[in-house]
């Protein structure tokens, strides 16, 4: 008899978050098609709209997070945190799964504590090197816990972790595009090495003023092509500082790469933030990158997301203070250089998991299966 499983699986706030999310929930989708997927997201934020794009359900919870800037604001937010905890009671009720997924962001906090509270077997994905403040608490009641990086003992029990690496965007999977098919895509000429210079979807301002800052170091370069997304937030201004200064015909300059799967494909080596997600897809690619951690986020993880990959000869690491006098000279050597692209491109491939999203998967059905096995001996 074919089993109806009842999944939930919550977090988002980032691409970070919600594509490893969707990549979980499509493995199990894959291997059991009359499975029940409910997404539990934070209000206002980009899981919303895009959970729904993709053909899921999801409900949202009225969490934010801790200002770490002002703790008198954080009053709010406890009667927030407490409110989604009992808004997730409700909705675990509701919806009786058999297992729940925490991916990580502010929703994952309060659904997958009160699924435990509640008996309901959880799995976090944990994508960094560095375990964060919620999923260490949320640890000690989980069954399963998923990482990409050696190591993470020193943050969770042992007999709980599996390797799995991260999940990634399908189409990066279905699509390694060889470099020909790429360049020709993006419009690119074959007979010069590429730069892809990324910040995300919204942008990085330091990244952004690097490339700025050094812009007739680019110019002079015409051997070479440089695509800049600048992100969202800062195309306009950056496109009108670039052309005041005169843009360089090798520069491309966009706000936002739509077939990124392309532009990894043409690009000879990547610059971008030191997102968990990011570096997966990097070394599903075997990608040669420079990473520049944003220090804007909990805990630096991204620089410790970094320096697992520099320790292992697998990406250059350039901090943030050093992006403007540094990010354009070492793209250029290292381009230039192609026993050290070599190098990159093969230790960064032996780290990358591309059956991520399928593994975990697995783990989740396990649990479900547990559980049901346990409340039918019950009756």
């Amino acid at each position: 008899m074919k089993k109806e499983y009842r999944i939930i699986v919550s977090g988002g706030g980032t691409g970070g978050h919600i594509f490893p999310a969707l990549s979980i929930a499509d493995a199990i989708k894959s291997k059991h098609p009359d499975a029940k997927i409910l997404f539990v997201g934070a209000n206002n934020r980009m899981e919303m709209q895009r959970v729904p794009d993709a053909g899921y359900d999801i409900v949202g919870l009225p969490i934010a997070g801790f200002n770490r800037k002002n703790i008198f604001k954080n009053f709010k937010v406890l009667w927030l945190i407490l409110k989604s905890q009992l808004m997730a009671k409700r909705i675990i009720k509701d919806f009786a799964p058999h297992a729940a997924v925490g991916v990580g962001g502010y929703a994952s906090g309060p659904t997958l504590k009160m699924a435990a509270s509640m008996n309901i077997p959880t799995l976090i994905q944990e994508q960094n090197s560095y375990a964060g403040v919620t999923n260490k608490i949320l640890s000690k009641k989980a069954r399963m816990i998923c990482v990409a990086y050696d190591g993470m003992e020193r943050f969770f029990p042992q007999e709980k972790i599996k390797m799995t690496g991260n999940p990634v965007r399908k189409s990066l999977i279905e699509m390694k595009t060889n470099r020909k098919e790429a360049i020709d895509k993006m419009g690119l000429d074959a007979d010069k090495k590429c730069v892809l210079i990324v910040g995300g979807s919204l942008g990085a301002r330091s990244i952004n003023e690097a490339v700025l800052a050094d812009i007739e170091t680019v110019r002079e370069n015409k051997n070479i092509q440089f695509i800049w997304q600048t992100g969202k937030l800062y195309f306009e201004e950056m496109k009108e500082r670039c052309s005041a200064i005169g843009k360089p015909e090798n520069l491309i300059i966009t706000d936002f790469v739509s077939d990124m799967a392309a532009a990894l494909g043409a690009a000879d080596i990547v610059v971008s933030r030191a997102g968990a997600g990011s570096i997966s897809e990097f070394a599903l690619l075997g990608k040669a990158v420079i990473l520049i951690p944003s220090p804007n986020v909990s805990e630096d993880h991204q620089t410790k997301n970094a320096m697992a990959l520099v320790e292992k000869d697998a990406a250059i690491h350039i901090p943030d203070v050093k992006a403007k006098e540094e990010l354009i000279k070492t793209a250029i050597e290292t381009v230039l250089d192609e026993k050290r692209i070599a190098a990159l491109e093969s230790n960064v491939s032996k780290l990358g998991m591309p059956n991520a999203a399928e593994v975990i998967a697995d783990e989740v059905i396990k649990l479900a299966d547990a559980y049901l096995e346990t409340e039918n001996n019950k009756k």
